[in-house]
């Protein structure tokens, strides 16, 4: 009988560390990154939609005035809120679109674009950033962030030929250059610096600009050691300024 109990108490404890599993311990579908998907979070449902088509009025109203665009997730989104007065510096001036959405992963951003945020522009450049939500909230395989990515990148070709991509390192994320969620992005960063054929599509990695040199994040710059503060945004204007003026300028 106390075998029997002991064989139920053991079955019973393997369900339970099944159904809490890690999350790098549960199977993710590869095929999530790249598909595209509207945000179902409770805490994104209220806002997300709504969100967009304020962009769209926002995108129809700026139409072929619009120079430079944003896509990207949360760290983008900052451009409108502790970035604020970064953008209006640097980016105003050149009738500039934000579309960044907090908490975006590749397939969300993939929707956005397949439903009209681009549509009735002409940038000279779009500046894509995407990825840090694929691997910290599903902790992927740095090579299906990568397909996720170039699946967006693949829908700005399509939908803005003419356009220049500069496509950007996913941002240094925790203290050290040993966090997790930092070298995961590091390795999608090794991949996606390939999808640049320097005629349409352009990388840059600023990432060293945020780092010290033994590669540790301030919380100076990035307080929660992810997103930006205002002098972070600072950073970023300053050291991408060179190359999105070049492009800017080019043919």
């Amino acid at each position: 009988m106390n075998r029997i109990r002991c064989s139920v108490a053991a079955c019973l404890a393997v369900l339970q560390l099944a159904c809490h599993a890690a999350p790098d311990e549960r199977p993710v579908d590869p095929a999530l990154s790249v598909t595209p998907a509207v945000r179902t979070e409770s805490w994104a449902v209220n806002w997300w939609l709504p969100r967009h088509e304020q962009k769209l009025a926002e995108a129809r109203k700026l139409g072929k005035s619009a120079k430079v665009v944003f896509v990207g997730d949360s760290i983008v989104h900052g451009w409108e809120e502790v970035g604020a007065p970064v953008w209006e510096r640097y980016y105003k001036p050149m009738h500039g679109l934000a579309l960044g959405f907090g908490g975006d992963r590749t397939e969300n951003v993939l929707w956005r674009l397949q439903n009209g945020e681009v549509d009735g522009i002409a940038p000279k450049v779009a500046v894509l950033m995407i990825g840090t939500n694929n691997t910290g909230h599903r902790e992927e395989d740095p090579k299906t962030t990568a397909a996720g990515v170039q699946r967006d990148i693949d829908e700005l070709r399509l939908r803005l030929p003419a356009t220049k991509i500069l496509l950007l390192a996913i941002f240094p994320r925790g203290e050290t250059v040993d966090d997790p969620l930092r070298r995961l992005n590091e390795q999608v960063n090794g991949i996606i610096s390939g999808f640049a054929d320097n005629r349409q599509v352009y990388f840059l990695n600023l990432n060293q600009e945020f780092l010290t040199a033994d590669g540790r994040l301030s919380k100076d710059i990035m307080p929660d050691l992810l997103h930006p503060n205002r002098k972070g945004y600072e950073i970023w204007a300053r050291a991408m300024a060179p190359e999105l003026k070049r492009l800017m300028a080019a043919p």
